[in-house]
């Protein structure tokens, strides 16, 4: 029946990334078997706020974007990845450090991107003490519905591909003890993509405000007594 459903899944294919199932036999698996992204796909559908043609540069990097982020978070060996180039990639966030492959990899898309120098106080997402899987199982709780990607302009086209892009879910599950609240997060952000001749990424650069995130997040009736949340305040919040 297995073998079945995965024959199906890549007849299929997924509109968004074009090589999900492609050599699926042949890649190592994070959860044994590539992935479906039915529900934040239908998410990305209805809460878009763009659509762009068919072929079009926007749609290009909207989809290689849905791509790397796919390899990242299902795929554990670098060299089975289709989306960039092991040997040089780099991902800068906010200034910082760069992570090279191996790095982000170990890391998972959440803990590089929310990694952050605020007092340990302020902190209600810690990176460092979260693993790969602790967390992508905070925030698939607390967006179970997914955490939808788009793009809203691209503004110059390779080798260096500079874009803006919008990230939204809606928070229904518990958040770090926040109660959800139903309603839309989400974030902005900025973004540049250097790419070789065969369009693998080699530099990844990101700028966003992590405030647009938690302020929704921590807006739900908080867990902790009042006196603990009078000590801990939210660094985001009016």
């Amino acid at each position: 029946m297995a073998t079945e459903e995965a024959t199906l899944l890549k007849t299929m294919g997924d509109k968004y990334r074009s090589f999900l199932y492609d050599e699926a036999d042949d890649i190592e698996w994070r959860h044994g078997g590539p992935p479906t992204y039915d529900d934040v796909n239908k998410l990305f559908e209805d809460g878009r706020t763009k659509e762009w043609p068919k072929g079009s540069l926007e749609e290009i990097v909207q989809n290689a974007v849905k791509s790397w982020e796919m390899e990242l978070s299902h795929k554990t060996r670098l060299k089975d990845f289709k989306t960039i180039n092991p040997e040089k990639f780099k991902l800068f966030v906010n200034g910082r450090e760069g992570l090279s492959g191996e790095e982000t990899l170990r890391l998972g898309s959440y803990n590089a991107l929310l990694k952050n120098s605020l007092p340990k106080e302020f902190q209600y997402y810690k990176a460092e003490e979260e693993s790969f899987e602790s967390s992508h199982d905070v925030f698939r709780s607390a967006l179970p519905r997914g955490f939808a990607w788009e793009v809203l302009s691209v503004y110059t086209g390779p080798p260096e591909i500079v874009f803006k892009f919008r990230h939204w879910g809606f928070f229904e599950g518990p958040f770090k003890g926040h109660a959800p609240t139903g309603e839309v997060v989400q974030f902005y952000g900025l973004a540049t993509l250097k790419v070789d001749e065969s369009l693998r990424v080699e530099e990844v650069e990101v700028y966003y405000d992590p405030a647009e995130l938690f302020g929704g997040l921590l807006k739900g009736q908080p867990a902790a007594t009042e006196s603990s949340t009078a000590t801990h305040k939210c660094p985001f919040s009016k």
